[in-house]
């Protein structure tokens, strides 16, 4: 379909073999993931934190789904990676920010970050003002998830003493 000029990549991601239309963002939502990553890199350095690239997840799931979080947060740098997809194992942190997509991104991208075994997925429900923390994957789902309020402090596992709260990202 993208050869004969169907499809244009950059408006769909392919999840659980169905090509799902991103959905426009807000100017909300462009704020939030640009002071996001400014957070993350200040942290975690320029090169270790991306957005909106696609992922790989395992083998099995690779053949349907290729998935382009947000905001991902490597172990190393990008550079480092060469020319393949992050993986779940070069993951830190992978974080989805929703304005309208919060059932979605709780739902069926939460169950298959979980599946891949991504150790850590935040989910940013602009909505709600809240982030949806999830860790420990098992499975099709996360042992641990918990909601940190818009004036609540988050703080990656991979950086405890860095503490995020919604409250400043969406000033």
């Amino acid at each position: 379909m993208e050869a004969a000029g169907l499809l244009e990549w950059e408006r769909f991601e392919l999840i659980d073999g169905g090509l799902i239309p991103k959905m426009p963002k807000s100017r909300l939502h462009s704020n939030v993931l640009r002071r996001l990553c400014e957070r993350l890199r200040r942290v975690f350095g320029i090169e270790n934190v991306d957005q909106e690239v696609p992922i790989d997840l395992n083998q099995q799931l690779n053949a349907t789904n290729q998935p382009e979080p947000d905001v991902i947060v490597l172990r190393q740098p990008a550079g480092e990676l060469g020319p393949a997809n992050p993986e779940p194992p070069d993951l830190f942190l992978v974080a989805e920010i929703s304005a309208t997509t919060q059932d979605y991104d709780l739902g069926a991208k939460a169950a298959l970050y979980a599946t891949a075994g991504i150790i850590e997925y935040w989910a940013i429900d602009l909505a709600a003002m809240r982030i949806v923390v999830h860790r420990e994957p098992m499975g099709e789902r996360y042992n641990s998830i918990f909601a940190y309020a818009a004036d609540e402090s988050v703080a990656p596992l991979a950086a405890e003493s860095a503490t995020i709260r919604l409250a400043d990202l969406v000033e």
